[in-house]
């Protein structure tokens, strides 16, 4: 017996778009659920064709670089969803999101360790002076020893002063304490209860307080037009002159010009940057002064790290679009939607 063919069609699955090259597993695990657009070349994409990109789109996978807002938004009727790979979020204009009822998630939590770890690593190589030494080095310069060569500051038993004090802040704050004996000043949008200060060994003062008792300023604290420039020339200033300066957080937290003006005149004594305001872009200042170690937004980039960023994006991606719930969801109205 010959059976008709059924002309019923198969539901059609969600199509994504995955703005950024990824690891091709991310991509597998994708198309169990999803017609995938990949970007496996890179290609970096104007914001209009980003809009096209993602025309029949109902989720993007986003690396933090690509900015969604109302325009785009309103040009993209069918999205969904946009979930970052990274725990920054200041890509995502989050109340046009929500009015247009795309929810915007990110990856918060399996990068507190790494970025924690790239936190010291670079506060010890601007306090040790360790590129200064290595650029020395490498040119040939190095024929004696001197007393006072490439002397640095103390870290062990010295003051760290944290702004922001969330996930990845207090993480430094306990290697600070119990790792290297330091004294922990922070400040915060709001205090820590007080067991938390407790496991952090971490005391709470004001900005001013932190500014000027701290032999070490670590910059972990969100982007928000709050926090733009919140370390700018009047609060280099108020830093001591032997202080180092280390942002891990967020370009624009810092007026890189303004930073590089007190490098330049050693008003403070070194700088280490992982983000920059404009990045990829760097300040040209900030190229021509030796105190300062400068690295590529890299402080979550250990293999393992970024594998979980990727894989909790995907995990957001599929409870959302198949399931009806994000793990990670950063506007709740539209997730409780």
């Amino acid at each position: 017996m010959i059976h008709p063919t059924s002309t019923t069609a198969l539901p059609a699955r969600p199509s994504v778009l995955v703005t950024r090259a990824i690891f091709p597993e991310v991509l597998s695990q994708l198309r169990v659920h999803f017609e995938v657009d990949a970007n496996q070349d890179d290609v970096l994409w104007s914001p209009q064709e980003l809009v096209q990109r993602l025309q029949g789109k109902a989720g993007a996978f986003m690396t933090g670089t690509e900015k969604v807002h109302a325009d785009l938004l309103a040009q993209c009727p069918e999205l969904r969803i946009c979930a970052n790979m990274t725990v920054g979020y200041n890509n995502f204009d989050l109340p046009a999101m929500t009015a247009a009822g795309v929810l915007g998630t990110n990856a918060p939590d399996v990068l507190t360790e790494t970025t924690a770890d790239f936190g010291f690593a670079l506060l010890l190589a601007t306090a040790r002076r360790v590129t200064e030494s290595e650029h020395f080095l490498r040119a040939g310069q190095w024929n004696r020893w001197r007393y006072d060569m490439f002397a640095g500051a103390e870290v062990h038993g010295s003051t760290l002063g944290i702004i922001g004090m969330g996930r990845i802040g207090q993480a430094i704050a306990k290697r600070a304490a119990f790792g290297f004996g330091m004294q922990v000043l922070y400040h915060n949008r709001s205090r820590l209860d007080v067991a938390t200060e407790a496991q952090c060994q971490a005391r709470y003062v004001d900005k001013d307080t932190l500014l000027r008792g701290a032999d070490h300023v670590m910059l972990v604290l969100p982007y928000s037009p709050q926090a733009h420039h919140t370390i700018a020339a009047p609060e280099l200033a108020r830093m001591k002159p032997t202080a180092t300066l280390i942002n891990i957080a967020r370009g624009g937290i810092v007026d890189d010009a303004a930073l590089a003006q007190a490098l330049r005149t050693r008003q403070i004594a070194a700088a280490g940057l992982d983000v920059f305001e404009g990045e990829p872009a760097v300040h040209p200042d900030l190229l021509s002064v030796a105190n300062v170690v400068l690295t590529p937004h890299i402080a979550s980039a250990t293999d393992g790290t970024r594998r979980a960023m990727a894989s909790l994006a995907v995990n957001n991606l599929v409870d959302y679009l198949v399931h009806g719930r994000a793990r990670t969801p950063l506007n709740q109205p539209v997730a409780r939607a």
